[in-house]
């Protein structure tokens, strides 16, 4: 019965992974490997510590609480959820852009379209509109869990192939050289999505929440602890290995990470055929193309989703799913509280503004890139804080809460990432 409960659970964690690896793993990692060999390991297991907490606290609040984790940001008082509001607008037109970019690079390369990347990318947002107006969140959950088996096998064959050919001996372990004000503007866009943005932790509520509607199923604390887990820390290994890719396959090699999404893609795919072989070139870039197109999908879902629950919560609160008339977000339901209407407001905005910033701002892939995941290291520390404060909540059974070990590191956490931030800010500007 227990593995029953734990399968019938499984999907928010796995639905984060899909959505975590993309750009961080797929550009970031490579890059950071490309750059500077082993020598960002550290940082990269750093990142994926001090955020664990916080994106811990997204399906734990909704499991302890039967609400969303927006609903704990309201119980802190409405400042939160315009706090929240802010920081989302301030991101998600370049992370929507960002993410659709690099899928829609891997579609020329993998199908051969003439289009510009722009224009393609703004084709897929429309396909994953479609299709989540269709399926909604059980084929969000059914496609995003075929993908992340499929990819999930083929990095972690190319990455035990790769480390035969690796020169241990003469691979750093720490930047070389002296570190400069370039490198310390890599390490924040490196940490920004490593292993991804901490607003996910709100969609890993939300879609917690989703899922119960989806089954019938009401997961106990450890079977949603179990789905998050295997999704994150799978996340993390998966970081790891597009890092030894890259520093297998590239660093010192002379290999400049080509500045279009479609020659990045094209790079991508050649670091999975030169270990594979010529012949998993079709296999590889199918699965790379996926993976981008289910991240693609899960920030198409997950932003509307959001938005459209924190304008609901900002009117009333949130009753425990199930209750008569709760509000919640169930999305095989269209009128629950005006949740369908909000959602797809929010997701023409979400496209409109992702559209604007591809063809007006898309000059360059890393640049881009960069752009995103630094506006989401900013903000990082932000969200963890409120991601800290929700947890222990009065609404929050006293058995649900964090250990005190779990507490130390989320306070942990939180300092690294706003001292990070603070530094990041003054280099940067003064």
């Amino acid at each position: 019965m227990a593995n029953r409960g734990r399968w019938k659970a499984l999907g928010p964690g796995l639905l984060m992974a899909g959505a975590a690896i993309g750009v961080s793993h797929l550009v970031q990692s490579t890059r950071a490997g490309a750059v500077y060999g082993f020598g960002l390991v550290g940082l990269v297991l750093l990142a994926n510590l001090a955020k664990y907490p916080a994106f811990r606290f997204g399906p734990a609040y909704a499991a302890a609480t039967g609400t969303s984790l927006l609903e704990g940001y309201r119980r802190q008082g409405r400042w939160a959820l315009g706090l929240y509001l802010l920081v989302t607008l301030g991101t998600m037109f370049t992370v929507q852009a960002a993410v659709a970019v690099v899928c829609a690079g891997l579609a020329k390369v993998l199908f051969g379209l003439e289009g510009d990347a722009p224009t393609i990318a703004v084709g897929l947002i429309a396909a994953c509109a479609v299709i989540l107006a269709i399926g909604r969140f059980r084929l969000l959950d059914a496609i995003n869990k075929v993908v992340i088996v499929a990819l999930t096998v083929a990095t972690l064959a190319a990455t035990a192939l790769a480390l035969p050919r690796i020169d241990f001996g003469a691979m750093p372990w720490w930047p070389a050289g002296s570190i400069g004000a370039a490198d310390v503007f890599f390490f924040a866009a490196l940490v920004g999505w490593m292993p991804s943005a901490i607003d996910i932790s709100v969609w890993n509520s939300l879609w917690t929440l989703a899922r119960r509607e989806a089954t019938g199923h009401t997961p106990t604390r450890d079977e949603s602890l179990f789905d998050f887990n295997l999704g994150y820390w799978g996340t993390a290994l998966l970081a790891l290995c597009f890092l030894i890719l890259g520093a297998g396959l590239m660093y010192g090699r002379g290999v400049d990470i080509q500045p279009t999404a479609g020659g990045f893609a094209a790079q991508i795919i050649g670091l999975y055929t030169a270990t594979l072989g010529e012949w998993s070139r079709p296999l590889i870039g199918g699965c790379a193309f996926l993976v981008m197109l289910s991240t693609t999908l899960a920030v198409v879902d997950g932003f509307p989703r959001a938005l459209a629950v924190l304008t609901l919560r900002a009117r009333r609160p949130e009753l425990p799913w199930g209750g008569e008339e709760s509000g919640r977000t169930d999305p095989d339901r269209d009128t629950v509280g005006g949740f369908r209407a909000a959602y797809w407001i929010s997701l023409a905005v979400l496209a409109g503004g992702a559209a604007v910033v591809l063809f007006t701002l898309m000059t360059s892939l890393a640049a881009m890139v960069d752009l995103a995941t630094t506006l989401s290291f900013l903000t990082a520390p932000l969200l963890a804080g409120l991601n800290h404060r929700a947890m222990f909540d009065e609404a929050v059974p006293a058995d649900h809460r964090p250990s005190p070990l779990l507490r130390a590191a989320s306070l942990g956490g939180i300092a690294f990432l706003g001292s990070f931030a603070a530094g990041y800010v003054w280099l940067r500007f003064f």
